[in-house]
């Protein structure tokens, strides 16, 4: 019974449920129709090797394996370096002596690595700003290392680039993705409470149940034609 008076008053109120509907599609499709969702500015990636430089080790005793363990060894120390503000902030040192001034807390610096292989992932709002963060980031880790780990000796470790980073557009973030669809839906959220509202102060009786419903007896009624 119940389901079927929510019916009723949905083909009674269908306009009124519609209306917010509409001015958010007003606002919404034209963004879906361009295809330009909200940006999510810009990334970059690149992966290197990296290895001590053998002519910095005094001394030196083993075989070809213990160099493939030290290369891993300093790739993994190297992954937690870029993931560190120290890393951050010698990128920012490098684009000031260039000229640039950029604000690190758009600088997006991630990393990982797989053995002797180090992925650098760098994510930024302007294309030719984040060109220039990679090729500082490069910078840094081939002429910085030894700052920051003693156990390289006064030598820099010998970085490789395995390919150079790309500029890409990345993608947009999901909320950003969902947003037309979630203003439709709280549209049409707001045109249901407004049809429940205007029903609910409405006084207009339409059916037998309503009379009998106020406790009025119903002595006839006119039947439609």
């Amino acid at each position: 019974m119940e389901l079927m008076l929510l019916w009723r008053m949905l083909l009674r109120r269908w306009w009124i449920i519609l209306l917010p509907v509409a001015v958010a599609a007003v606002i919404v499709v034209p963004g879906l129709l361009d295809n330009q969702p909200a940006a999510g500015g810009f990334s970059a990636q690149f992966s290197y090797t990296a290895a001590q430089v053998l002519e910095a080790i005094p001394n030196r005793d083993g075989d070809f394996q213990d160099v493939w363990l030290a290369s891993e060894l300093t790739v993994n120390a190297f992954t937690d370096w870029v993931r560190s503000d120290t890393f951050r902030d010698e990128i920012v040192a490098v684009t000031a002596a260039d000229g640039l001034e950029i604000d690190p807390t758009v600088i997006g610096i991630a990393a990982d690595n797989d053995r002797s292989t180090g992925q650098i992932f760098l994510s930024g709002p302007d294309a030719g700003q984040l060109e220039l963060i990679a090729a500082a980031a490069i910078e840094v880790l081939q002429t910085r290392s030894a700052q920051v780990f003693p156990q390289l000796g006064d030598q820099p470790a010998q970085v490789t680039l395995l390919d150079r980073p790309q500029i890409a557009p990345a993608p947009p973030p999901l909320p950003n993705r969902f947003a037309p669809f979630i203003r439709l839906g709280l549209a049409l959220a707001a045109g249901l409470g407004l049809a429940l509202l205007v029903e609910y102060l409405d006084p207009t009786l339409r059916r037998r149940e309503d009379v009998t419903a106020l406790g009025v007896p119903v002595i006839g009624a006119i039947p439609r034609r």
